[in-house]
């Protein structure tokens, strides 16, 4: 079996998301880059919640903040933490208080005023990122939602937001990780800029 049609045409899709993005999103990429840095250098730290996939970029994107991005650049920790990695707290919560409410309990237990929330869900449907993102309007958290298709409930709720400009699951999570790479970028480049002068 010959796959390089196939192969031709994932990339040419996952190419063409890309552009629209660019051309549909960067000023929205650009604030919410600005807003993260800004939380960072007030002292506050970043959450992420995610289920699936979004999950593991989630955990991708606190591991770039917490031990860095860019493996020639050293410098300090950035506060990330991600929501979807404790096995005890995520099993106890589905099982004692439901699991739609399992994120909403660990931004209710570490998140601040000042802090901020990045929910991640290629719907915008995700109950469970739904009341994690109330819960931390509550406590007037910065509210980020990384979306794609129509961004769904979750848009309405989120202090800011981009929505990948495409209805294919895959094609949505593969511009969620570039998107957070960018964030990760401008958050160091605005915090550490001793660090990236020429």
């Amino acid at each position: 079996m010959n796959f390089q049609n196939k192969i031709k045409s994932t990339i040419e899709e996952s190419i063409a998301t890309k552009t629209q993005l660019l051309l549909d999103c960067s000023n929205e990429i650009e604030a919410i880059g600005k807003q993260l840095a800004e939380v960072i250098k007030s002292g506050g730290k970043i959450l992420f919640c995610g289920n699936g996939g979004s999950a593991a970029d989630s955990q991708h994107l606190a591991a770039e903040l917490v031990v860095r991005l860019r493996s020639h650049i050293n410098r300090p920790a950035i506060a990330g933490l991600a929501l979807t990695v404790d096995t005890s707290i995520i099993t106890a919560g589905g099982n004692d208080i439901g699991y739609d409410n399992v994120f909403a309990r660990g931004v209710e237990a570490y998140g601040r005023k000042g802090d901020a929330l990045i929910g991640i869900t290629t719907s915008g449907k995700s109950e469970n990122i739904i009341r994690a993102v109330a819960k931390a309007n509550e406590l007037e958290m910065l509210t980020i939602g990384l979306l794609g298709g129509t961004g769904g409930r979750l848009k309405d709720l989120c202090s800011n937001f981009v929505i990948v400009p495409s209805n294919v699951t895959a094609r949505i999570q593969e511009s969620h990780i570039m998107i957070g790479h960018i964030w990760c970028e401008m958050i160091e480049e605005i915090n550490f800029p001793e660090l990236f002068e020429s």
